[in-house]
C-alpha cells in the first residue's frame, strides 16, 4: 500500500494517506455486523421432529441376532402379512440380513406435499453394521401421532469394518446412516406468518442491547414505531396484512445488518473429557500461579519365605508394599493481564499444564477473581 502512495502526486498522496489512516482507525467491531436472519428467528417458523420404526434389509449377515432381538422377527412377520405372505411361527427364523431401526427426520417449515427431506437411520437392536442396507417403507409420525412423511431408500454409512480370527477393526460408526432425500412429505404443517398485524422475532439468546439495536435498525429502515422490544428476547414488528406484501417486507427485514453487543465471557469445562472451550471475550487479570503435579506410586512385591529342609516350618508368602509420593516442581509463574483470547491462551500455555490440571487452575483463578468469565461445568 505504501509503495502505491509514494508514486502519487502530492495532493493525491496526502488524500490516500488520510483514507488509509481512517481505514486503520475503524474499530473491528464495525466489520462484525450480522444479519437479523442470523441473530433471530421468526416466531412460529420452526422445524418439526418426525420419528418412525422400520426395517433395514439387504445386509450381508450383519443384521440383528433374532434370539436376542425378538422384535425384529415380529416386525418381519407383520410386514410379510401385510404383503400377503403368512408365517405361522417365529421359531426357526434366522434373519441375519435384517435389522430393526429407528428413523428420524426434521420437517422444515413451509414443507409441501411431495417435497423430499433427509432422514437418519439408527440401529436399535444388536446389528453389527447397517452398511449396504435398504430401508423399506417406513411411516414417520409427529408429536400428535399423525403420519407426515414416508421414508424409503438405500443407506449411506460413512465407515468400514472387518473381523477375522478374533480380531476386529472398525473405522467410524457403522450402526447409523443417512438417506439424502429419503422421505417424501405426505402431510403439511400450517405455518402462520405472525398473528394479525404483528410478527415477532425471537433472539437466539437473551440480550437487551442486541434487541434494542435490532429495533433501531428496523425502525430506521421502515418507519419509527414499527418495531418494539417486548423484552430482551422478543421483538414485535408491525407487518403488512397482505401475504405477498408481508413476505417481501420480511425478506427486507431479515437482511438488515446489526452489530450485536459483546457476548458474555464464558469458559465451558467438561471434566469427563478434559475439554476446555472459551469465547473471545474472556480476559484475565494479572496473577501468579504455581501448580505442581502430585503423583503416588505404589509398588507391591510378593516374597516367599521357605524354612530349612529339616525344620518343621511351612512355606509362607508375604506381600510387601512400598508407597512413594512425588511432587513435580511447580514454580511460581506470573501471568500478565490478557486483553484478547490469544493472549489468554498464551498465558495459560506458559504453565505447561495438561487438560486435567488446567481445570483446577481455571477454577482457582475464578475463585481468586483473576478470571473475568463465567465458569460453566457440563
Amino acid at each position: 500500500m505504501f509503495s502505491i502512495i509514494a508514486g502519487m502526486p502530492g495532493r493525491r498522496r496526502l488524500a490516500a494517506a488520510v483514507l488509509a489512516a481512517l481505514a486503520l482507525s475503524v474499530p473491528l467491531s464495525l466489520v462484525a455486523a450480522e444479519r437479523i436472519k442470523d441473530l433471530a428467528s421468526l416466531q412460529g417458523v420452526r422445524n418439526n421432529q418426525l420419528v418412525g420404526y422400520g426395517l433395514v434389509v439387504g445386509l450381508d449377515g450383519s443384521g440383528d441376532q433374532t434370539t436376542q432381538a425378538p422384535f425384529t422377527s415380529q416386525s418381519v412377520i407383520n410386514m410379510l402379512a401385510q404383503l400377503g405372505t403368512t408365517v405361522n411361527s417365529v421359531q426357526g427364523l434366522q434373519l441375519k440380513n435384517v435389522a430393526a431401526v429407528m428413523v428420524t427426520a426434521n420437517l422444515p417449515p413451509f414443507a409441501r406435499i411431495g417435497q423430499q427431506i433427509d432422514v437418519t437411520v439408527s440401529s436399535m437392536g444388536n446389528a453389527k453394521s447397517l452398511r449396504g442396507g435398504t430401508l423399506v417403507m417406513t411411516p414417520l409420525k409427529g408429536a400428535d401421532g399423525q403420519i407426515y412423511a414416508q421414508a424409503q431408500g438405500n443407506l449411506l454409512v460413512g465407515g468400514a469394518g472387518a473381523a477375522s480370527g478374533g480380531s476386529k477393526l472398525v473405522v467410524n460408526h457403522l450402526l447409523a446412516g443417512r438417506i439424502a432425500g429419503g422421505a417424501t412429505v405426505e402431510r403439511e404443517v400450517p405455518t402462520a406468518l405472525g398473528q394479525g398485524p404483528f410478527v415477532h422475532y425471537e433472539l437466539a439468546t437473551t440480550d437487551f442491547g442486541t434487541a434494542q439495536k435490532m429495533v433501531e435498525a428496523i425502525n430506521r429502515e421502515t418507519a419509527a414505531g414499527v418495531a418494539q422490544a417486548l423484552d430482551g428476547r422478543v421483538i414485535r414488528v408491525i407487518a403488512p396484512e397482505e401475504v405477498n406484501s408481508r413476505v417481501a417486507f420480511l425478506g427486507r427485514i431479515e437482511n438488515l445488518e446489526v452489530r450485536p453487543t459483546k457476548s458474555v465471557a464464558k469458559v465451558i469445562i467438561n471434566p469427563r473429557t478434559g475439554s476446555v472451550v472459551m469465547n473471545q471475550t474472556v480476559t484475565i487479570d494479572s496473577c501468579a500461579v504455581a501448580h505442581g503435579n502430585l503423583s503416588v506410586i505404589v509398588n507391591t512385591e510378593q516374597k516367599v519365605s521357605q524354612p530349612n529342609p529339616l525344620s518343621p516350618g511351612q512355606t509362607v508368602t508375604t506381600t510387601q508394599s512400598e508407597i512413594d509420593i512425588k511432587q513435580g516442581g511447580g514454580s511460581l509463574i506470573h501471568l500478565k493481564a490478557g486483553v484478547s483470547l490469544a493472549e489468554v491462551v498464551k498465558a495459560i500455555n506458559a504453565l505447561g499444564a495438561g487438560p486435567q490440571d488446567l481445570l483446577s487452575i481455571l477454577q482457582s483463578m475464578k475463585a481468586a477473581g483473576a478470571l473475568r468469565a463465567d465458569l460453566e461445568i457440563i
